[in-house]
């Protein structure tokens, strides 16, 4: 049925329940955990600003960002092996994060996506998007959302 499940995380608190159920869900499907984050790039410059600024605000963004992920996916990798499950992690930076993940899955060989939702209702979501949704859209594996 399903063998590896992607878990797209970001270190909050609505994250950290995507790990412990997805740990509880491979655990019962004896599956494999493929954990995932996606931090978006880092929009462009304003215009007039120095080169050299810009760069070295880019590669702190970049340090910053990867040094987050390493301590996400070691909290997960902990997690799932104290529960006996295997455990990949992977990260990556790009524009569209919806997209990113739907790749990852592909990428990956992900026969599920196993994702927690802020489920904030309508007006948020007219607001702000729903990550969720776009996932589900762009993705060709069943999506798990847990609420």
């Amino acid at each position: 049925m399903y063998r590896n499940l992607l878990v797209p995380v970001d270190g909050t608190e609505l994250s950290d329940k995507a790990m412990l159920r997805s740990i509880e869900l491979a655990q019962q499907l004896a599956a494999t955990i493929t954990a995932f984050i996606v931090e978006p790039t880092l929009p462009l410059p304003a215009v007039g600003r120095p080169a050299a600024m810009v760069i070295a605000e880019s590669e702190l963004h970049d340090l910053h960002i990867a040094h987050h992920a390493h301590e996400v996916l070691k909290t997960f990798e902990a997690r799932a092996q104290a529960a006996g499950v295997a455990f990949s992690g992977h990260y990556r930076q790009a524009p569209r994060v919806p997209e990113a993940i739907a790749e990852a899955a592909a990428e990956h060989h992900c026969d599920m996506i196993v994702m927690a939702t802020h489920g904030r209702g309508a007006f948020s979501e007219l607001m702000f998007g729903s990550i969720t949704k776009r996932v589900m859209a762009a993705s060709r594996v069943p999506l798990l959302v847990l609420h």
